[in-house]
């Protein structure tokens, strides 16, 4: 993009982010920055944050608010000259609000998938914890059962992707992201619905190729 453009993400668990995110940063041009790498990344480099993050993690607990902000916000300031897409921050009202302090957003993409697909899609999606590689057995299967591609490593699957806990999982999302997407829809915020990301692609390609056509540079 000729302009300097600032995006993020939503969508609940299932939904597809991470393929479009990955998309998105591919045919644009744009910097995929994605709140669950950061998380690894400061656990593995055991900075004071990853501390604080690795406490919660490993309960099984969502990291709070003033934890993400203080591993989000310093990294996003020393990126004020980039473009870049956001995948998992902001996810709540108290982070939306503290990024809009650090800078302001060009667009908001918000994924509506209906129930069923996200259950299917959960309940065959295996992780590789230390990279956050997500495979799907439908289709995206490992090339050996059970371990990850590039380190052979085991697969697992979480609790809480079980159809059991999908429901719990999916209205914890709409309770938090509800002020975050109404805070957005003053004319940043489009959503796109279906069950297929191959479907819903070309209209998110289409409207970011529209912000792509002007050549304006934001100055901060």
């Amino acid at each position: 993009m000729a302009k300097l453009f600032r995006a993020a993400i939503m969508g609940p668990p299932g939904s597809g982010k991470g393929t479009i995110s990955k998309r998105i940063a591919e045919s644009f041009g744009l910097q995929y920055l994605s709140s669950g790498h950061y998380l690894r990344e400061s656990i593995a480099a055991n900075t004071e944050a990853g501390i604080l993050v690795k406490r919660y993690v490993e309960r099984g607990l969502l990291v709070p608010d003033n934890v993400m902000t203080r591993l989000m916000v310093p990294r996003l300031e020393q990126l004020r000259n980039h473009s870049w897409l956001l995948d998992g921050f902001p996810r709540t009202l108290a982070q939306a609000q503290a990024l809009n302090s650090v800078c302001e957003l060009d667009l908001v993409i918000s994924l509506n998938i209906p129930y069923e697909t996200l259950k299917d899609r959960l309940s065959d999606r295996w992780i590789h914890p230390a990279s956050g590689r997500v495979y799907n057995m439908g289709f995206n299967p490992p090339q050996v059962q059970g371990r990850d591609d590039i380190t052979g490593e085991p697969l697992i699957q979480h609790e809480d992707d079980k159809p059991e806990a999908l429901v719990a999982r999916l209205r914890h999302y709409k309770d938090v992201a509800k002020p975050v997407i109404d805070l957005y829809k003053s004319g940043i915020l489009h959503s796109f619905s279906g069950t297929e990301t191959d479907r819903i692609w070309p209209y998110i390609s289409s409207l970011l190729t529209r912000w792509a056509l002007p050549q304006r540079t934001r100055k901060y």
